[in-house]
């Protein structure tokens, strides 16, 4: 009786973690297009005298601060005796840090002068796959930017979460450093991704001179606020059915 009890309670526990997983991947995905993105002409106009590479440097850095102060934002709330909906909490960062690095992608394609071709959306399919693979688009390889949001790219996305979950851990842990650990974490993880993206992209770079004149890029309808991820997120226990 106690070991059915204990397979029962293994087999809920591993539905109800896969369910909230997959509610992750969903929210990230409908959160993609809505990611407010720079096109070169503004990142240069912000940035005026820099080059490409000096540009990624500068962008590169600021994604990586956001995502520290994220991951120490959720350290900090670890640090109480009883953390607050930490579940809620962990899913806040896990979604935030997200969105910080896709728009991180998003520009360092503009930089390196490979926009994926396409609207909004297929552009945002795009950022999505290079962040699920940590991998730089090429334009010239159509497969590397007609991926589908279809069961392949949902399946990646949950390994990626499944990863970053893992990974914050120690945020959960009620010491001290847990502030420190998340942002320290957060801050090294977004670089790396950052590294292996430009790694990908100077390969197939356009230099600034040789690029056509490309449109200005769409603003979201409703562009995605850091604030509105942990709003939205509600205050229970992600991907609990019975709730």
């Amino acid at each position: 009786m106690i070991r059915e009890k204990a397979r029962e309670g293994v087999r809920k526990g591993g539905s109800r973690a896969r369910a909230g997983l997959g509610y992750l991947a969903d929210r990230i995905i409908e959160n993609a297009p809505r990611i407010p993105v720079r096109d070169l002409a503004t990142l240069r106009r912000q940035f005026p005298g820099l080059g490409p590479e000096q540009l990624a440097d500068k962008l590169v850095a600021g994604a990586a601060n956001a995502s520290s102060t994220v991951g120490a934002g959720v350290g900090a709330a670890a640090m109480l005796p009883v953390p607050p909906a930490m579940p809620t909490e962990l899913a806040a960062e896990i979604t935030g840090v997200a969105a910080i690095e896709l728009k991180l992608i998003a520009e360092l394609h503009e930089v390196y002068g490979v926009r994926p071709p396409g609207n909004l959306k297929q552009r945002s399919t795009a950022y999505l796959t290079s962040w699920s693979e940590e991998r730089g688009i090429d334009p010239m390889k159509p497969a590397t930017i007609n991926a589908a949001l279809g069961g392949q790219m949902k399946r990646e996305l949950r390994q990626q979460i499944m990863k970053r979950t893992v990974r914050n851990l120690p945020n959960l842990m009620p010491f001290m450093v847990g502030a420190a650990v998340g942002a320290v974490m957060n801050r090294r993880d977004t670089k790396k991704l950052a590294a292996r993206v430009r790694a990908d992209l100077r390969k197939v770079r356009v230099p600034w001179d040789e690029l056509p004149q490309l449109p200005p890029l769409e603003r979201p309808e409703r562009p995605l606020e850091m604030g509105e991820i942990v709003r939205d997120l509600g205050r229970g226990t992600l991907g609990d059915p019975e709730r």
